[in-house]
């Protein structure tokens, strides 16, 4: 099973700013959906209670929160207290890729179990309160990049970036 991390990060490697995104980028959330759709999604807590009601759970995927907290109740998820039963389920489900779709904290944990990040690098520095890890880009290489201009929709260019883990 390929464990993937999936995340638009800027410049400074902020991903998130009072629980929520410091940017409006359609054309990244729909990249993200696709990518996603079909498949297992490991979240934190906190990233699960960042979605807009409306989208808990992520429709089309099947949706596992990592929590400490005991009595945790995430409605049509599945609820674990670690980064191994998550992906253990992934794995119990057949899943031949799983992504981890953040916070900071579950893509710490797992980063050193990636062997796939897709990132969409946002091409501005925005003020955050919650990171990506630093990529050290020894130990991986781009599979695939692609341009997105700013636009009208798009106040950030950014690029769509696939990279696989060194062998």
């Amino acid at each position: 099973m390929i464990i993937s991390l999936i995340a638009a990060v800027t410049e400074n490697h902020v991903i998130g700013k009072d629980n929520d995104l410091p940017w409006h980028l359609p054309d990244d959330m729909k990249f993200f959906m696709e990518t996603t759709k079909g498949h297992h999604v490991i979240m934190g807590r906190k990233n699960y209670e960042s979605l807009p009601p409306k989208f808990r759970p992520l429709p089309n995927r099947t949706n596992i929160v990592i929590t400490r907290q005991k009595n945790f109740s995430a409605p049509a998820c599945e609820v674990v207290n670690s980064l191994e039963a998550a992906i253990e389920i992934a794995k119990t489900g057949s899943e031949p890729e799983v992504f981890v779709i953040g916070g900071a904290e579950i893509f710490n944990q797992s980063m050193h179990l990636a062997d796939r990040l897709y990132i969409t690098e946002i091409k501005t520095t925005l003020d955050g309160d919650t990171y990506f890890p630093v990529i050290d880009k020894n130990n991986w290489t781009a599979l695939s990049k692609k341009n997105h201009p700013a636009d009208e929709r798009h106040k950030y260019a950014f690029d769509f970036v696939t990279y696989e883990r060194k062998k």
